[in-house]
């Protein structure tokens, strides 16, 4: 239906019969709705690529529209270098359903590539066994993200500089993110090559 030819079938059956109006291929009016069967078809085709494009995974006109809905790229994520990724990427923010759980933050971290596990401190009670920690209320909420031990950079002893640390390590990806989406009243602690 969506070709030219289909159309102008379409549009000369509306016609009303009779000889004033020609079916005929050279006449005028055949002329007159062909050119007008050439823009309905241009539209349709255009309508059905708009529901390509009303998907992140398959968009590729829009895709700088889904971004700056989104809010893509961040300080988090970055610019990934092909469209692909920047698809990936927007379809995860766009599906993203959030939450608070330790299975949450452990998922977010799996989706960037890293195993993690999350130790959460507990205030003490009176009901507390006697060999639980001692955690002062705000550590209450505070927890530790155990993260594999990665090392960024170490000192070059020969251009390094005095005011340069001997080796730095963490990972800003990871931390952005899990930074980011912590509860506010929440204290996030890295701690790097545990489990």
């Amino acid at each position: 239906m969506e070709t030219s030819a289909a159309y102008l079938q379409m549009l000369q059956a509306l016609l009303p019969p009779g000889a004033a109006w020609s079916r005929d291929p050279q006449a005028i009016l055949t002329m007159v709705l062909g050119g007008i069967a050439d823009g309905l078809a241009q539209v349709h085709t255009r309508a059905e690529g708009l529901i390509a494009e009303a998907d992140p995974r398959t968009t590729l006109e829009m895709l700088p529209d889904w971004e700056r809905v989104l809010g893509l790229p961040d300080a988090c994520t970055g610019v990934p270098e092909t469209i692909a990724g920047r698809q990936r990427l927007v379809h995860a923010r766009w599906t993203a359903r959030g939450g608070q759980s330790a299975a949450y933050y452990t998922a977010v971290a799996a989706a960037l590539g890293y195993s993690i596990t999350i130790s959460e401190h507990q205030q003490a009670t009176c009901e507390s066994p006697c060999t639980a920690a001692l955690d002062p209320p705000p550590w209450h909420h505070a927890y530790e993200v155990n993260a594999p031990a990665v090392t960024v950079a170490e000192l070059d002893c020969v251009a390094g500089g005095c005011d340069e640390p001997l080796r730095t390590w963490g990972n800003q990806a990871l931390e952005c993110a899990l930074t980011r989406l912590a509860p506010a009243h929440a204290l996030v602690r890295f701690v790097y090559g545990g489990d």
